[in-house]
């Protein structure tokens, strides 16, 4: 069966951080929007949010199910450093409740919402895009003046309308039950990223806490390497392995931001389907959102003037403000990734005070202050040491 065609102003394809965040911002900019998301996708995730991000977008205290206040990077040789985080805290999210907050949020605002799975993009006899979805076993037709592809670093709508293959490492994490009492390696007020070949040949795996329960995962972009069975050793090695396994969840990610983020007419990406995961750390949920809500500032503009070009800023804006942090920690990851005598090199690297402290102030705060460049270029001198092997770990 199909339905007439509803319209709308803006389809949003994708109800992740990114096309929910663009969604609501369109929507309080006065603009019809159709949010469409799949049922029951929950993206693996450590969940954790920086202060930039709770403030920028208005995250409510009761989201946050936990309050990191360190983070403890561990070697190869099991060598664990503490970094404490400096002037705030951390704040922690489950993506299932996150998600489905940021969702009704844009519905509370105005946004109609759909569960269905896109599947193709149609034309009607002016050109303008006609979204087709399933949704309950029928198809749907919903007409428009823009699309917003949000829909996940495999996406249906990116295939579909823009040119670019996206690079992807896999992730996948198991959500434990964290009862009262838990081992002595596990601080539920402390992120353990873990640097070993062994759970990751090319990444790191991770332990993050969640109030009352906790994210063990891992990732890699190595073909036939097991995460699953790395994520078991994980929890046997610390001791996690009798806790009550809740969801397993995997999925791809995006490693660099793709050339391109439009067809050139009508059509704009965001989130994952944009690539915007940041190399080494893998974070992704603040930086989806920005560009939620730089493709969200571009669309307005186009449904005002119909000039296709405005749908190029985004992309502009985005690599202007986050392009060299991209690039450095690309190659982070390329180098101090290589192996195990790297890693341990690396996180013998994150003792130094100057590091932490530019470490935390670039992720928290999502800037670099100017009158840090004398600790930047002692840390640039300390990396150098490292890396031209006239430092002793």
């Amino acid at each position: 069966m199909t339905h007439q065609i509803s319209r709308y102003d803006v389809v949003v394809v994708g109800g992740g951080p990114a096309g929910a965040t663009a969604a609501h911002d369109l929507v309080l900019a006065g603009h019809t929007v159709l949010l469409l998301d799949r049922a029951g996708r929950i993206k693996p995730c450590g969940g954790a949010i920086p202060p930039r991000l709770i403030s920028d977008f208005g995250i409510p205290d009761h989201v946050l199910v936990a309050r990191i206040s360190a983070a403890r990077m561990i070697s190869p040789s099991a060598v664990g450093v503490d970094m404490p985080v400096e002037n705030g805290y951390v704040g922690m999210v489950d993506r299932d409740v996150f998600d489905e907050y940021l969702r009704e949020r844009a519905r509370a605002a105005g946004a109609a919402r759909a569960r269905g799975r896109f599947v193709a993009l149609e034309r009607d006899a002016a050109g303008a895009p006609i979204v087709v979805y399933e949704a309950d076993g029928e198809t749907v037709r919903a007409g428009t003046q823009c699309v917003i592809g949000a829909d996940g670093a495999n996406s249906a709508v990116a295939r579909a309308a823009v040119p670019g293959k996206p690079s992807l490492v896999f992730a996948y994490h198991e959500i434990v039950d964290v009862p009262e009492t838990v081992p002595d390696t596990y601080n539920p007020a402390r992120c353990d990223v873990i640097y070993r070949g062994s759970l990751s040949p090319d990444f790191y795996s991770w332990i993050f806490p969640h109030g009352k329960t906790a994210s063990i995962g891992t990732g890699s972009a190595q073909k036939g390497f097991s995460l699953r069975q790395s994520v078991a050793r994980l929890r046997a090695q610390t001791g996690l392995d009798s806790l009550t396994t809740l969801r397993r969840e995997g999925a791809p990610i995006p490693l660099k931001p793709l050339r391109r983020w439009d067809n050139g007419r009508d059509v704009v990406l965001a989130g994952d389907a944009a690539g915007v995961v940041a190399p080494a750390s893998g974070e992704g949920i603040y930086y989806a959102m920005h560009s939620g809500r730089l493709v969200a500032q571009a669309v307005a503009v186009f449904l005002e003037t119909a000039d296709p070009r405005v749908l190029k800023a985004p992309r502009r804006a985005f690599m202007h403000a986050h392009g060299r942090v991209f690039r450095v920690l690309s190659l982070l990851q390329w180098f101090w990734y290589h192996s195990d005598k790297r890693r341990e090199q690396f996180v013998a690297l994150c003792r130094d005070r100057d590091i932490q402290h530019l470490t935390w102030e670039a992720y928290m705060h999502k800037r670099m202050p100017k009158r840090q460049r004398s600790a930047q270029f002692r840390v640039f001198v300390k990396d150098l040491g490292h890396l031209l092997g006239l430092a002793r770990s």
